[in-house]
């Protein structure tokens, strides 16, 4: 209990010292915990509910039974994905905050680590955090899939290997601009892994801010199946809509 209370003094001590304002709405943000989003916000965010019709493989929102899959993602490499709601409100600005703080508030933290918990990424054995390229890297100074892996291996009790998988290919910045195939093509062969032997016959949960069409995770997920690893689960902040052009 005295932990809740410390915790309370010191979110009312830097809501008035160091006053944050919402990303969405620009109310104070009070509690450390909601940051970069304040409590009304974070209400009214897009979050899959347990009742939400989700693909079984990809984790995409349709109109099927829960235990179907969309069919669109049959190609996919991976064994299952899935986000913690859509791609906007508080969860939107929060995959936009981390591209540019290492920081991962401790709400979006928990959320994160209850999709984690659930069938069937619960069957994971150990966390791998979608790389950066080098060049990539240097250019932010962290790799924001890292922060999100560090945060939820630490809830889960899990190991978080950040060595073993790399990212050979640099790929470009207007990957958004591209088509699905286009996008596809610009992760083939993208990823290696260094050290097959911390993922064979491991079940890996690949972490991510965001997942799009899918072609990063199912090039990650290949080079790490290819390496041995028994199944590869995806988890990510939040699922985007992707419109072919």
């Amino acid at each position: 209990m005295g932990w809740r209370i410390v915790d309370l003094f010191c979110d009312a001590l830097l809501a008035v010292t160091y006053p944050h304002g919402c990303a969405l709405c620009g109310a104070s943000v009070e509690a450390r915990a909601d940051w970069p989003a304040c409590a009304e916000c974070w209400k009214a965010a897009p979050i899959f509910g347990a009742d939400e019709s989700l693909c079984s493989k990809c984790g995409a929102k349709w109109q099927g039974a829960k235990t179907d899959a969309c069919r669109l993602c049959v190609a996919e490499e991976f064994t299952a994905a899935r986000a913690v709601g859509s791609y906007d409100g508080a969860l939107r600005a929060a995959v936009l905050e981390l591209k540019r703080t290492p920081k991962i508030g401790a709400r979006l933290a928990d959320l994160l680590t209850a999709v984690a918990r659930c069938e069937p990424l619960c069957l994971a054995t150990r966390i791998v955090a979608v790389p950066l390229h080098v060049e990539r890297r240097r250019e932010r100074g962290f790799n924001q899939a890292e922060v999100i892996a560090r945060a939820v291996g630490k809830r889960l009790a899990l190991p978080v290997d950040e060595k073993s998988l790399v990212r050979l290919a640099h790929t470009p910045t207007y990957r958004s601009l591209m088509d699905a195939r286009a996008r596809r093509g610009s992760v083939e062969k993208a990823f290696a892994v260094a050290a097959p032997r911390l993922v064979q016959r491991e079940r890996i949960l690949l972490v991510d801010d965001v997942l799009t069409t899918g072609a990063t995770a199912s090039a990650a997920a290949r080079a790490l199946l290819d390496a041995g690893a028994e199944a590869v689960y995806v988890l990510s902040i939040a699922r985007a809509a992707f419109v072919a052009r």
